[in-house]
């Protein structure tokens, strides 16, 4: 009998998340995954609050067609939704601080796909400020507007018109989708509240055979996350528990610009080694900016960036990830108090704001390979890293 056959044994499916979703937060879920998906197919998607409607278009995904059908809908000439950071990197100028985001007047003759794409994207050819208009009043839902832009994993920023009134049925005609505003804000909490279980499987792995992997959805939504599971941490009175965030091209590839793969395999190895942890991978590659922005992000840094700055420049937060997923997760395997294995502090504050019980951090560093040094060393010195 080999080594993975003597450690072979059915693996229990963990409980699933004990209260029920209501039937009316999936349907909210599942609007909010629609409208991303329209959106990154380049289709408007309609906001609504009260009797306000408002039309939402993405600038990277914009078409020429979207851009006039936008246009026949509208009661006032559309405008242009930026973060406050990308704002003022296109208008070289202070503007919007403290606001969700800033608004901006564009004139007819750039309303083309590819000047959107230009304002919106800053490692494209840059649009000269004084081609743009000045800053106008937020429309109203204006915070909702550019959320749902990130929730698609796009650039934040979203061509808006507020729709003249009566078009219910041209709406429908159009088969445009309208939601409301308040679903797209209350989704990180909606999304955590509707988790739970949909599969469970031994996978013996290199550093760890005694290993499985438990899948959770979201009810309403097609994003999954994973735990994988090394012994048997429930039985363990605080065990040792890393969250992992998805990095394609640390974990798979082997990439030297991040630590990722390394804090991966170091982790289940350490876990291994205890005879016991839980791996939360979560489906927020580049702290939740999605592969294609952290790769523009890397164009950013390769022109003198640093990682922080970089999402920045191209909208985002430093940091845009749930850990609420992560608290349910936790939950739904009935692991209440855990030492975390991270460099992270805000992740202690996260996790114990949400619920959970974190009785110590454990450092999870690795020496620079001479392609990060850069990397870490903004980790430690602008997101307060404890790189000990």
């Amino acid at each position: 009998m080999n080594r993975l056959q003597s450690q072979a044994r059915p693996a229990p499916l963990t409980a699933e998340v004990p209260d029920r979703v209501s039937t009316e937060t999936i349907a909210r879920l599942r609007r909010v995954h629609r409208a991303a998906s329209d959106l990154r197919r380049g289709i408007p998607v309609v906001l609504s609050a009260g009797e306000a409607m408002m039309a939402v278009l993405a600038a990277e995904t914009a078409a020429p067609g979207s851009v006039a059908e936008l246009a026949t809908l509208a009661l006032d000439p559309p405008i242009l939704l930026l973060a406050p950071t990308r704002a003022a990197a296109v208008l070289r100028r202070p503007v919007g601080q403290g606001e969700a985001a800033v608004a901006v007047r564009v004139p007819e003759n750039l309303l083309a796909p590819e000047t959107l794409r230009a304002i919106a994207d800053p490692s494209l050819t840059p649009v000269p400020p004084d081609r743009l208009g000045e800053p106008v009043p937020l429309p109203p839902m204006a915070g909702a507007a550019l959320a749902l832009g990130k929730l698609a994993l796009l650039l934040p920023a979203v061509l808006v018109a507020t729709l003249r009134p009566g078009l219910e049925a041209d709406l429908e005609r159009r088969h445009l989708l309208v939601l409301p505003a308040a679903d797209v804000l209350d989704y990180p909490g909606a999304a955590a509240a509707g988790l739970r279980q949909v599969a469970a499987a031994r996978v013996p792995l290199e550093d760890a055979p005694d290993a499985r992997v438990i899948a959770f959805r979201s009810e309403g939504s097609g994003l999954d996350h994973l735990a994988i599971v090394v012994g048997e941490p429930e039985k363990v009175a605080a065990p040792l528990v890393r969250i992992h965030s998805e990095c394609f091209t640390g974990d798979l590839l082997g990439s030297l610009r991040c630590d990722c793969g390394q804090q991966l395999r170091g982790a289940i190895r350490r876990m291994a080694a205890e005879g016991a942890g839980v791996l939360l991978y979560l489906a927020q590659e580049g702290r939740g900016i999605g592969l294609i922005n952290k790769l523009r992000a890397y164009t950013l840094q390769d022109r003198g960036l640093d990682t922080l700055d970089a999402n920045r420049a191209l909208g985002w937060d430093a940091d845009e990830r749930n850990f609420l997923i992560a608290a349910r997760m936790l939950q739904a395997m009935g692991i209440g108090r855990i030492r975390l294995l991270t460099n992270n502090p805000d992740k202690l504050a996260a996790l114990a704001a949400c619920g959970v019980e974190v009785v110590g951090r454990e450092p999870h560093s690795f020496a620079p390979n001479g392609i990060n040094d850069e990397y870490l060393a903004t980790k430690a010195a602008r997101f307060g890293h404890l790189l000990d």
